[in-house]
Formats: C-alpha cells, sequence, structure tokens
C-alpha cells in the first residue's frame, strides 16, 4: 500500500465513530490492515481475518458484520473478497454503501463501495 493510498483511505474512513477492519490471511493484507488502523487511529470494533478459499464464509462473515460499524475497511485480495461478499449479502446486514476498501479490490466492482487507488485517487461504484 502506497502512502498516497493509505492517505485516501483515512480520508474516506472520515469522521467515523467506529469501523471494523476485515483482510484476507495473506501477510500484504493483514500489514495493510494494521496500517490503515494505526494510521486512522479510531476505535476498531473488530478485526476479521477470512481465507482465499472457505467452505462457506459464514462464520467471518457473521464476525465482520455484527458489531454494525459506521464504515467496514477491507484490505484483501479479490479471491477472498469474492466469497466473502456472497455471504455477507446472502446472510447478514452488511452494506455496501458503508464499506472502504483498498487498491488491491479497485477491479472488484460492488455497487456502493468505495475504495482508493495506490496513485491516491478515489471511486465509487
Amino acid at each position: 500500500m502506497t502512502d498516497a493510498e493509505l492517505e485516501a483511505l483515512v480520508n474516506l474512513i472520515g469522521r467515523a465513530r467506529h469501523i471494523v477492519l476485515g483482510t484476507a490471511a495473506d501477510p500484504a493484507s493483514r500489514a495493510d490492515g494494521e496500517r490503515i488502523a494505526a494510521a486512522w487511529g479510531g476505535l476498531v470494533l473488530a478485526t476479521v481475518t477470512w481465507p482465499e478459499t472457505a467452505a462457506s464464509w459464514l462464520r467471518p462473515a457473521r464476525r465482520f458484520a455484527a458489531p454494525d460499524p459506521d464504515v467496514w475497511v477491507v484490505a484483501a485480495t479479490s479471491a477472498g473478497w469474492a466469497g466473502m461478499t456472497r455471504r455477507l449479502r446472502m446472510s447478514t446486514p452488511w452494506r455496501p454503501h458503508r464499506t472502504v476498501v483498498t487498491a488491491a479490490l479497485a477491479d472488484f466492482r460492488l455497487p456502493g463501495v468505495r475504495g482508493a487507488r495506490a496513485d491516491g485517487t478515489t471511486w465509487e461504484d
């Protein structure tokens, strides 16, 4: 994650009171999640990590959605996030319009989700 991307993500989180942070299990995604939490500096209600492949993703999806934060923040890979979003939409009250994602997910388009690119520009579907 670039410094410009990190700054853009923190700006997208804005004045949220609290967030839930979701990451893939790979070291890069977990490190990005830690950087985001440290740079934002606010209350992280939960940090949820999920695998690239899973039988259902139900358990991490419930843990990710349950705290009902102001913003869900995701640092993950497309493969794991695809599985998580399917399960989140089917089994939880999660809403894409309250979700911010890293540049690694810029090509994974989902209506309502916002994100930051490596150059610090942002996008919204």
